[in-house]
């Protein structure tokens, strides 16, 4: 016969383990963020390489571009550069094949992101008047930032360098892109045994690594790198919505582990995880190519063409309207529809050319 006192104690013991479970779980969750958080700190630390393991020779001292420090509460600007190895000086140093500029403003959370065609003629430090993706190769990654910043007009805190392969490994390891490929591309490349060729298909796809770049580099074309910068942003930003994705972001170490080795950067552990919060909490409110179609200027150096500004003036004014912009609103003349999007209205993006639509690849999978 059982006694009165018995059932406390099986809802006591019961107790008891549905306590001790929940320790586990809570002590397994804290050891898998520590590690988590451990290994996210040790792979952004790896961008930051070594004199001896960095691509770029040393500057001297005397030659070196002071870099704007970054305070966490002003509008912060980071000079995105992509190199082709191949291209390579005695240096070592590649022109940039591809320029761009991401603008990040911590109070309103808005990310705009230029485009700079690399043929733009600028004035570059100590050196005259050249080609802009040459700079690197002249000063490194410090005078491309302050050859960028002068243009723009805005200043340059922080550079991230990375070329071809980390570009794929970035889009394989997080599952590559679905995006709207607007036409056929198709380009023979004879170097490296034909590594680079280009062949895409038009229409709506999966785009992997090697998909993903011979998007972003096919300019052989009418308007070529006119319509490639374009190409470039709007992929960019598909990926950024993508690598805001909760799943990615649970992924994190595993990303960045798997690019660390083809990225180097200025930026500090610190401040890429502010970048990354950052990064996170805000929203794409416009692009832009530099030049924009109605003050570029043909000009030609050494006898070949180059792409001259009309006014450089009205281009920082022109970068100012832009960062004050915000796509994601709709102007007066836009009507929205059932789903939430818009009809009409104009785009602050006057590079021309033609733009591929995406999705990102977590809701479409």
């Amino acid at each position: 016969m059982r006694t009165r006192s018995e059932k406390p104690k099986k809802q006591k013991s019961r107790w008891k383990w549905l306590i001790i479970t929940i320790s586990v779980i809570v002590a397994v969750a804290i050891a898998g963020l520590i590690y988590w958080g451990v290994g996210v700190y040790s792979a952004l630390d790896d961008f930051s390489k070594t004199p001896e393991d960095s691509i770029f020779p040393s500057v001297p001292p005397e030659e070196a571009v002071e870099v704007p420090k970054w305070e966490g509460k002003e509008r912060v600007n980071i000079l995105l550069l992509g190199g082709d190895a191949r291209d390579a000086d005695e240096n070592g140093v590649a022109r940039s094949d591809s320029i761009l500029v991401a603008s990040f403003d911590p109070v309103t959370k808005k990310a705009h992101l230029f485009s700079v065609l690399r043929d733009t003629y600028a004035e570059i430090d100590d050196h005259g008047k050249g080609r802009i993706n040459s700079a690197i190769t002249m000063g490194g990654p410090s005078l491309a930032m302050k050859t960028v910043s002068d243009l723009l007009g805005l200043e340059i805190q922080y550079y991230v360098y990375t070329d071809f392969e980390g570009f794929k490994s970035l889009i394989d390891t997080i599952g590559g892109i679905y995006f709207d490929v607007e036409k056929d591309m198709r380009y023979r490349d004879n170097a490296d045994g034909n590594r680079y060729d280009i062949d895409l298909k038009k229409g709506y796809q999966l785009l992997d690594g090697e998909k993903a770049l011979q998007y972003v580099r096919f300019r052989h074309d009418a308007m070529s790198d006119y319509t490639r910068t374009e190409r470039q942003r709007n992929f960019l930003k598909a990926v950024a919505s993508e690598l805001q994705s909760t799943w990615n972001l649970i992924r994190m170490k595993e990303i960045l582990e798997s690019v660390s080795p083809y990225i180097e950067t200025n930026l500090s552990v610190s401040d890429m995880l502010k970048l990354g919060q950052l990064g996170v909490e805000s929203h794409v409110g416009g692009t832009a190519q530099i030049p924009p179609m109605d003050l570029v200027a043909e000009e030609h150096a050494g006898g070949a063409s180059v792409i001259g500004i009309k006014d450089t003036d009205a281009l920082i004014g022109y970068v100012q309207e832009v960062l004050m912009s915000d796509e994601t609103i709709p102007t007066p003349s836009e009507s929205p529809n059932a789903d939430g999007s818009t009809n009409g209205g104009s785009n602050s993006d006057n590079g021309g050319g033609t733009s591929g639509s995406s999705r990102s690849s977590s809701s479409s999978r």
